[in-house]
Order: structure tokens, then sequence, then C-alpha cells
């Protein structure tokens, strides 16, 4: 409350009109500083995520996996917070009528910040994101996560989001967001943009896709070996997206990445090999 009886009462004004005088001015420098936050236009450009991003994230073998520095990245909480209040401040409705990869871009950017800012909260005493679970609920399942006025589960951005039938129907959404496991696809050194997304998210395939030791084709054995949420969510890769609506038509697109020889990067390509998945590694994906 603001306290008012203390100004002046000069010419000829009444202790009325002085705290009517107040009142309107509070309210007016109340909306005053309200607004900016909430009608500024939203960056698009992620620039506050992307800075965290490539002062924390480590490449390895060439944007094929990644590491965070949490421990520095907890340094930096305070703009990650800041960050974070900026996706929750979006209205839905303003959210809607934006572009199709300008929501695809900002769902998959609040997934992955809000997962770090999952791991902050217990860093540095888990192991894994799966420590902040429990017997009867999955890390995903809780809807602490404030996003269009109410609040919503990291499952709910991903399934009922970016999965959701219709909404997308893209399966490269896989190897854009992250589960903060050194099993999944690398945490991207810059946030996703709606100008570029369609590059970003063909680069991150394509560095997934490459990464031996988590897909392969095997020689001696004659199959595929994949990872893992090529089962868990083998039904987004028959969508049809850019004409593929199998899993060996997708991994047929990666035949070089895969295999070595020419007869076996022939074979994927046919898509004539077996396929098999590999176990998943939950470890958390930390630089220490």
């Amino acid at each position: 409350m603001t306290r008012t009886d203390h100004l002046p009462l000069r010419g000829g004004s009444t202790r009325r009109q002085a705290l009517l005088a107040a009142t309107t001015f509070a309210a007016v420098a109340g909306t005053a500083l309200w607004r900016p936050a909430a009608a500024q236009a939203f960056d698009h450009g992620h620039a506050a995520w992307s800075a965290l991003l490539r002062k924390h994230v480590v490449l390895l073998q060439g944007g094929q996996a990644s590491q965070v520095r949490y421990a520095a990245f907890a340094g930096d909480r305070a703009a990650l917070k800041a960050y974070l209040d900026g996706l929750a401040a979006v209205p839905e409705g303003t959210f809607t009528g934006w572009a199709k990869a300008q929501r695809m871009a900002f769902l998959v950017n609040a997934y992955n910040a809000f997962t770090v800012e999952l791991i902050l909260t217990r860093y540095p005493n888990l192991e894994s994101i799966k420590d902040l679970g429990s017997l009867f609920q999955t890390p995903w399942k809780p809807k602490w996560v404030p996003l269009f006025g109410t609040k919503v589960s990291l499952d709910d951005i991903e399934h009922e989001m970016l999965r959701k039938r219709g909404a997308y129907d893209d399966p490269r959404v896989h190897f854009a967001v992250n589960c903060a496991s050194i099993g999944c696809p690398a945490l991207r050194e810059e946030a996703f943009t709606a100008e570029r997304l369609d590059a970003q998210l063909d680069q991150q395939a394509l560095r997934f896709m490459s990464d031996r030791s988590r897909n392969r084709y095997h020689p001696q054995r004659g199959r595929l070996e994949i990872n893992k949420i090529f089962d868990w969510f083998g039904e987004d890769f028959r969508l049809g997206h850019r004409g593929i609506t199998s899993l060996p038509a997708f991994c047929a697109r990666y035949a070089e990445p895969l295999a070595d020889a020419p007869a076996d990067r022939d074979k994927v390509r046919a898509q004539q090999a077996d396929i098999t998945f590999l176990d998943y590694d939950w470890k958390l994906n930390d630089a220490r």
C-alpha cells in the first residue's frame, strides 16, 4: 500500500484530493511497470536461451552428442529463470496465432529449458533424471511447468503438444527434445528458431544417426542396431513425413552414416536389414 498521509496539502488541495492523486499515480505507475513485460514482442530468436546453451553445452564427436556443464549452469540460474518466465508469460491465444514453425520451436525450447531447470533443482545430488521420479511417477509426469496460464508436465509438452496428431507430425522432434540423458539425442548448442528450424532438425537427425555408439549397421550380425527411441516412438516414423511411412524407410535415408561397406549401405537403402534396438543409457549427460 502507498503511504499518503505525509503529502503536503498545497494550493488549497484537500487530503481527499491528495489521496485520489496518489492512488491514480500508483495505478498508472503500476500499469507502466506491468505493460512492458506483457506487451513486448516475444523474441522468436530465443537469444537468451541460445546464450546459455552456447556457454554451457559441450559438443562431442563433432556434435553427434553433447554434455551439459550443469555446475556452471547453476551459476546462471537467474538468467535461466528469466528466460523461463518469458516463456510462461506467453498467452495461449498469442501462441496459437503464431506460425507453425514458431510454435514448434517455442515448444522444443521450452521442453529443453524446463528440463535443465528440473535437473538443477537436485544437482549435483543425482546420477540420472530418473532419480527425480518415484516408484509411482516418472519425472515427466508432475504438472509443474507454467505454460499458457496453467501448469503442465514435460510429458504434456512432448506428447500432447509436439506429438499431437495433426499438429506437427514431424518425427525429427525426437532429435530435438533432450531428456538430460546420455542415450538421448544431443542437446543442441543453440536455440531452435522458426527461420532455421527445418535445417536445424535435419542436422540434429544427421548428427544422431551418425553416432555409431547409438545407431549403426552391424556387418557381422547383418542387422541395424538403433536407439531405443525408435522402438518407443516408432509410430511417429510412419506418418508420411517427407514420404517416409516406415522405420526402415527412415533408416534408408541414413545408409551412409549407418554403414561403411557399399553392400551394407545398399542393404539399408533397400530396407532389407533387420532392426534391433539398443539399450538406453539413462545416465545424466553431465560434463563433470
